[in-house]
């Protein structure tokens, strides 16, 4: 395959990798609600959120307003900002046309984003046009966390208006990026992470003796100026808020030295399930081959931003790892802001990171090996990867999106209850309470790391006795709680019984008055509990449905 021949048509290249992106978005359109997707912080969580923010009347609710759908008021700040573009798309679409829709809009803009960086700052001559844009094909392809929108893929997009910036272009275009990208990406699961690494990059400058550079300075202040506005429900909840809640029992110090160093290696080439880069196979081999390259004929200056994004890679790796190190301890006891923020997200640069290192690495044997002509396969091999972890092949076999909401199913027993759904309040057992939320029912339960901790405690006696006999599930509720589930030491952390499973609950010791201090009047469990009526819950109905994946048993408080 002549490498010069595939490079001589830089638009067609273009072509063929839109149409690439598209493809890979087509089973969203064309399966909507029977499409799979990812159900972790995504559809037993963010989708439901968006529903239930929309039917509230709350998306412009007051700093101090709640959801009376969620654990009998959900401070409103909760859930995010109404200036996030994914809200309204929520807001004023279907749930599976929103989410096409976002994908679609994320990844279009990680492509160009990624083209723009390389062949304006780092490949810029037309012969690298293979590198570049198979390079933004793959960065566009990885699988981000889908609520994040923007928050990493739109990171190369930001660093070439910033580049632009600091060379000294005026253009309205720079800043332009600048203003939007906050209204869809977030600060806290990205950009501060992003802002604080110009904010050293603009430092190096003035230490390096390059200038003060004021235009590069402003712009990273305006950037983060504006992400201020838009998230200013973050900011008040920050700075003003001064109730208690769940994010200051999130310890995350607490793994030994060994195990962080394992988990450093281990970060290093698998990646992080709301980060994932898929980079352990042919992007790493790159590395590695280009790395050669650079020590045999002795590049370390002609090459040095290669090797300083493979350093990063390593050191963010280590990072992410060494913050669960217990050693942290005594700073975490003395600085509380070290628990409630999680500074570990510096790895979020990461796939900004390793694509680029990716693309340099691939110029670098271009440049200097006879392996030149192995390159196109190595762009082929990492996109065709890519493809392979679609969500419709890597979640095939969890329910689609019909089957998890299953909001016939729901519907028969809104029906049958017959009951306004403000009037009781339920609760679940054995499936995630985002698909009760999802079809309207007030829950006691819920997935949230931001709430109070008077109603943790509280929700927490339900299963005080079961959560005795979990150690694991102990820490797990008590040391985080971001899910405010009704655990069971039979179940542990097992939130998906289908409707084929056999399995039953088996003397399970519930708390029930503590259950109905909270309003609590009907337990949906997706297992039959064999002591039922030991722990005052009548069974009064059970629900199935061939378009859901679950069987519901109605239990109600007696």
């Amino acid at each position: 395959m002549s490498f010069k021949k595939i490079a001589s048509n830089e638009q067609k290249l273009l072509y063929i990798a839109l149409s690439i992106i598209l493809l890979y978005l087509s089973p969203l359109f064309i399966l909507g609600e029977n499409a799979h997707i990812r159900v972790h912080d995504n559809l037993d969580s963010n989708l439901a959120w968006y529903k239930v923010l929309k039917e509230s009347g709350q998306i412009f609710g007051g700093v101090h307003s709640t959801i009376p759908q969620i654990i009998n008021g959900l401070p409103r700040n909760a859930l995010g900002t109404e200036f996030s573009g994914i809200v309204w798309l929520h807001a004023i679409f279907p749930t599976m046309i929103a989410y096409a829709i976002s994908q679609s809009i994320t990844r279009f803009f990680a492509f160009v984003g990624m083209y723009l960086l390389l062949k304006k700052h780092f490949l810029h001559e037309k012969k690298y046009a293979v590198i570049t844009i198979g390079t933004a094909l793959a960065f566009a392809l990885t699988p981000f966390w889908p609520s994040g929108m923007l928050s990493t893929l739109g990171m190369p997009l930001a660093l070439w208006a910033f580049l632009n910036i600091r060379n000294g272009e005026k253009g309205w275009k720079n800043y332009l990026v600048l203003a939007l990208l906050p209204f869809y990406s977030s600060f806290v699961l990205g950009f501060f992470f992003f802002l604080f690494a110009m904010g050293i990059f603009w430092l190096t400058d003035v230490l390096r003796k390059k200038g003060w550079n004021w235009s590069f300075f402003f712009s990273i202040l305006f950037m983060t100026s504006v992400f201020m506005l838009v998230e200013y429900r973050l900011v008040y909840s920050f700075i003003y808020d001064d109730e208690p809640n769940t994010r200051d029992e999130y310890f995350h110090a607490r793994l030994p030295f060994w195990w962080v160093t394992r988990l450093t290696f281990k970060n290093f080439v698998l990646g992080h399930t709301h980060v994932m880069t898929v980079h352990g196979l042919f992007i790493l081999l790159v590395t590695i081959l280009a790395l050669i390259v650079v020590i045999w004929k002795r590049l370390w200056q002609q090459e040095k931003v290669f090797v300083f994004l493979l350093a990063l890679n390593f050191i963010l790796s280590a990072w992410y790892a060494f913050w669960f190190y217990k050693g942290w301890l005594p700073l975490t006891e003395r600085f509380h802001f070290m628990d409630t923020f999680n500074f570990a997200r510096f790895h979020f640069l990461r796939p900004l990171v390793i694509y680029m290192g990716f693309a340099l690495g691939l110029k670098i044997i271009w440049d200097y090996n006879t392996l030149k002509n192995t390159i196109p396969y190595f762009i082929l091999g990492q996109i065709v990867l890519l493809c392979l972890f679609n969500d419709e092949f890597i979640y095939r076999k969890k329910p689609t999106v019909k089957e998890f909401y299953a909001e016939e199913l729901f519907q028969d027993i809104e029906k049958y209850i017959d009951r306004p759904l403000d009037s009781y309040r339920v609760a679940s057992i054995g499936i995630h309470p985002a698909i009760a939320q999802y079809n309207g029912f007030y829950t006691l339960d819920t997935y949230n790391n931001f709430y109070p901790l008077t109603y943790k405690y509280a929700f927490r006696e339900i299963m005080d006795k079961e959560l005795a006999k979990n150690k694991r599930l102990r820490t797990y509720y008590d040391e985080w709680g971001g899910r405010c589930y009704i655990f069971t030491d039979q179940l542990g952390k097992h939130y998906m019984f289908k409707k084929n499973s056999s399995e039953t609950l088996k003397n399970l010791q519930l708390n029930i008055e503590p259950f109905k201090q909270l309003g609590g009047e009907y337990i949906f469990s997706a297992l039959p509990i064999e002591n039922a009526a030991e722990i005052k819950l009548e069974l009064e109905n059970v629900f199935e449905s061939d378009t859901a994946a679950w069987k519901i048993y109605l239990y109600k408080a007696m």
